[in-house]
């Protein structure tokens, strides 16, 4: 298990920030199991208003469907951690914003809440830009609650350098 410090994290955003920057690019965030950290990271780099749109905290499937057009089938037959539902998070944050490219997140990140199927650390991250398709990854984080979702945050932002 890595475990990322809040530096860490500063790190990774900054980064991204300078090449969002450089290349006219705007972010959006649609999380569920971090609860707007990804948001709260990127929004701690000074001048992160040139190229942060917006985040969506959703972590109800109401607001999942509401704010991110998450169809209430795919809840009902994937749940809301899967792919289908990370996919559809993050291509609905694209919609709803004005941004070029979106993260979306949704996982049990405990201590309760994990299945045999579905384990807590259990995380779907999706990214996309706008007019391409969408890329989601699986992960299986180790840790406490806190772990989980830190390393879901770096995983977000780390796969935003190639998106």
């Amino acid at each position: 298990m890595t475990t990322y410090s809040d530096a860490d994290l500063y790190a990774l955003a900054d980064k991204l920030g300078q090449r969002f920057r450089a290349n006219h690019d705007r972010l959006v965030t649609a999380e569920s199991c971090t609860g707007g950290w990804i948001a709260k990271t990127v929004t701690d780099i000074a001048g992160s208003s040139d190229w942060f749109d917006c985040g969506m905290a959703a972590y109800s499937y109401e607001a999942k469907q509401a704010l991110l057009g998450v169809r209430a089938q795919t809840l009902e037959t994937q749940g809301a951690v899967s792919r289908d539902t990370a996919i559809e998070m993050v291509s609905g944050a694209l919609v709803n914003s004005g941004a070029s490219v979106a993260v979306a997140v949704t996982g049990i990140a405990g201590p309760g809440g994990g299945t045999d199927d579905k384990p807590v650390g259990t995380v779907w991250i999706a990214w996309k830009r706008r007019g391409g398709y969408p890329k989601a990854e699986l992960f299986h984080f180790d840790g406490d609650r806190e772990a989980v979702r830190r390393q879901t945050v770096a995983a977000a932002l780390r796969g935003l350098e190639s998106a």
